[in-house]
């Protein structure tokens, strides 16, 4: 493993499955174990070294887990794929989701203002445009509160264990000046929109958002290690979770102990990758909505990220790779990275976990510098998505930067602190 401080830190994986069947990446894991194959070094691709990333292939039916790196730096205890982790925006899924369900129960209609649910929460006749498809595709351009509660190193620590109700949030983000008209494209990705997804639901159900999320779709999709947890400590075994701020924090600091009232709706479930992986599947089968509200759910608007624009649908980020097209989501708290993704039929999948965060410099731009390791995640992806790609990647920084990213990166979840 690499001795820099970026690189002996974890990353752990759980990767791709064509057509496993409810339990038989269980086995076909244990199976391999046993047959002693290799696991995928990521840590190698840091070191400037070719790099190559290994799929269980038996027939059409195929599932793999694995790990590399460490959990924890000090006691060097080996990262596991059944870790829990916090997984960040793709709270946002489960998020819409829920408000989907209630559309088809009639409570939500997705094209009716905000202010018919919340009325006075959205002020300045914008609560009477917003509509809540607006907030499910970042098309509402209200502020995003996170840029307000992080603006300097300060702020991590500050925040670490302070504990923020929704609507003071909302009320930070409604105060700063709006990103653009309601509805204009493309739009601005924006927390504050999930966390007033998050204040209807528990208008029109009667109950915590958190706990409608829970019983509704956490429960319903059968998911036994997802939760919002209750305490600022990750429920169950976990690794811990560094954080360098692109370098302002060095060496990276640990915040796996963190207070995620701030994230809220928008982004505090914690989960594993098998977890991820199982919710897809189902959602993308129409085991969670119907079809109809699955088509909704996959409607999609241009949206900003970094200096370009990547579609966005309600809660769904679709991700075009040489086999087809994927659904998922990323997301990035202070220490965590995930990306989940599924095709279309809920066949292939993968989803990745970092234990590790802002270790890529960034240019003058604000956009990140490509890493070693951005590389062999590539590899991965590709080879655990499509299978027929050949995942020896030549992980210099030459060939880092021409690589072609996994997943539509939309740069979103990365708090926006700048030296």
């Amino acid at each position: 493993m690499h001795e820099t401080r970026h690189d002996r830190l974890p990353r752990r994986v759980i990767a791709g499955r064509r057509d496993p069947g409810r339990h038989r990446h269980r086995r076909s894991g244990r199976r391999r174990a046993r047959q002693g194959e290799p696991a995928p070094d990521l840590g190698r691709g840091a070191r400037g070294r070719h790099v190559r990333h290994l799929l269980a292939r038996r027939g059409r039916r195929q599932s793999w887990k694995g790990a590399a790196g460490v959990a924890d730096v000090e006691t060097r205890r080996p990262v596991r794929p059944d870790l829990v982790h916090r997984v960040g925006s793709i709270t946002k899924t489960f998020t819409a989701v829920a408000v989907l369900q209630q559309a088809g129960k009639g409570t939500i209609d997705l094209d009716a203002p905000v202010a018919r649910y919340l009325p006075g929460l959205i002020q300045d006749g914008r609560g009477e445009r917003i509509t809540v498809r607006m907030l499910l595709n970042h098309t509402s351009h209200i502020s995003d509160y996170d840029h307000l509660i992080f603006q300097r190193v300060e702020d991590l620590d500050a925040n670490q264990f302070r504990t923020w109700r929704p609507e003071e949030l909302v009320s930070l983000a409604l105060a700063a000046p709006a990103t653009g008209q309601p509805g204009a494209l493309p739009g601005e990705y924006s927390n504050t929109n999930y966390l007033i997804a998050g204040l209807l639901l528990e208008k029109v159900t009667g109950v915590k958002a958190e706990r409608y999320i829970t019983d509704h779709v956490i429960r319903k999709a059968g998911l036994r290690h997802t939760s919002f947890p209750r305490t600022p400590h990750i429920p169950g075994p976990h690794s811990k979770a560094y954080e360098g701020l692109s370098g302002l924090i060095d060496p990276p600091k640990d915040y796996s102990v963190y207070d995620m009232s701030w994230a809220g709706t928008a982004g505090a479930i914690t989960s594993t990758m098998e977890d991820l992986s199982r919710f897809y599947r189902l959602l993308l089968r129409g085991e969670l909505l119907d079809a109809r509200l699955l088509a909704e759910m996959q409607k999609t608007v241009p949206l900003r990220a970094g200096d370009g624009v990547a579609a966005y649908g309600l809660g769904l980020v679709p991700a075009d790779l040489p086999c087809g097209r994927f659904w998922g989501h990323e997301g990035g708290v202070i220490g965590m990275t995930t990306v989940s993704v599924t095709s279309a039929d809920g066949n292939r999948q993968v989803s990745i976990g970092f234990n590790l965060t802002g270790y890529q410099r960034v240019d003058e731009g604000g956009n990140p510098v490509p890493h070693p390791i951005d590389a062999a995640v590539v590899a991965h992806f590709q080879a655990a998505t499509c299978g027929t790609v050949d995942a020896t990647v030549d992980a210099t920084a030459d060939a880092t930067a021409d690589a072609a990213p996994p997943f539509p990166r939309l740069l979103l979840d990365r708090i926006p602190i700048k030296g």
